[in-house]
Order: structure tokens, then sequence, then C-alpha cells
């Protein structure tokens, strides 16, 4: 006798994470927590890892703190020098624009 397979909705490993990293963080992951916890997990200074990213440490700083936000472009751009999947720095930067401007959607980001 056959069994009938269950169909299931498979979410990406990148898609678990974020909202894992919300719920620890009580809200939702922004670039910037998520650039901060990059560089404090590799104990690197806020010096060396805007070098990487080609801004100023000023500039890093307030993307950090949340005072700046960044362009869907430079999130890429970002997330290639750092070595991560541009989809998941494209979202986050996404999701910034839309929260600022009080638009009440969720961004989801995949390769095209």
């Amino acid at each position: 006798m056959m069994k009938k397979a269950k169909a299931t909705t498979r979410r990406s490993g990148s898609e678990d994470a974020l909202k894992y990293l919300d719920k620890l963080r009580g809200g939702p992951l922004t670039l910037g927590a998520a650039l901060h916890a990059l560089r404090t997990g590799d104990e690197e200074t806020q010096e060396a890892f805007a070098k990487r990213l080609g801004v100023s440490v000023q500039h890093l700083s307030d993307v950090e703190k949340g005072r700046r936000r960044v362009s869907v472009e430079r999130a890429a751009k970002w997330a290639k020098a750092l070595g991560h999947p541009a989809a998941v720095f494209v979202r986050l930067a996404l999701q910034e624009e839309l929260d600022a401007a009080g638009i009440k959607l969720k961004v989801s980001v995949a390769a095209a």
C-alpha cells in the first residue's frame, strides 16, 4: 500500500535563521543590527569593518545604531564584500525602507 506524500512548504535556511534572530532580539532584525552582530562576532573593530565596507567609521556607526538606512545597491555590495548572501542584506534594507515609510508589508527576496 502506498502512502500519500504530505505537501509541505519548505522555507530557506536563511529565512529560518532570520525568524530565529527576530525572536532572540525581541523584534525584527535590522541590517544595522546584523552588521553589528557580524562585526562583534568576528571581534573586529569598527575601523577595520568600515574599511572592509568602504565607508567611514561614523557611517558604519550610524547604520549599526539605526540612524542611517542603506540602499539596496549598497546592501548587495556589502554582502559581497563580507561573503554573505546578497538576498539577506537586500531584504533587510528593503524592509527598513518599507517600515520607515509606514507601509505594513513584509519583504521576501529570492535569487533570480
